[in-house]
């Protein structure tokens, strides 16, 4: 399933990403910094949802109490948990 996550207190303005049966793939980022936000989408991609959130999960950019991979695994669990219907 394809999901769009407007992101919040960071460079990137949204996440386009797939998930399909927990595996990660096609991450795409709207702003922020492009070389980077490529790598980490590579990196990533067709791992496990729950393995990227355990990564990413609290990664700060700055002084931002967020970051672009922060970002991402919130809208990670958003989506696992829309998945399994909760």
């Amino acid at each position: 399933m394809t999901y769009t996550f407007k992101t919040r207190g960071v460079c990137a303005s949204t996440i386009n990403f797939e998930l399909n049966d927990g595996i990660v793939s096609n991450v795409s980022f709207i702003g922020g910094c492009n070389g980077n936000l490529k790598a980490i989408s590579k990196l990533i991609e067709g791992m496990e949802a729950e393995k990227v959130i355990s990564i990413l999960s609290g990664n700060k950019c700055g002084f931002k109490n967020t970051s672009c991979a922060d970002q991402l695994s919130i809208a990670l669990e958003k989506a696992l948990i829309e998945q399994s219907g909760n």
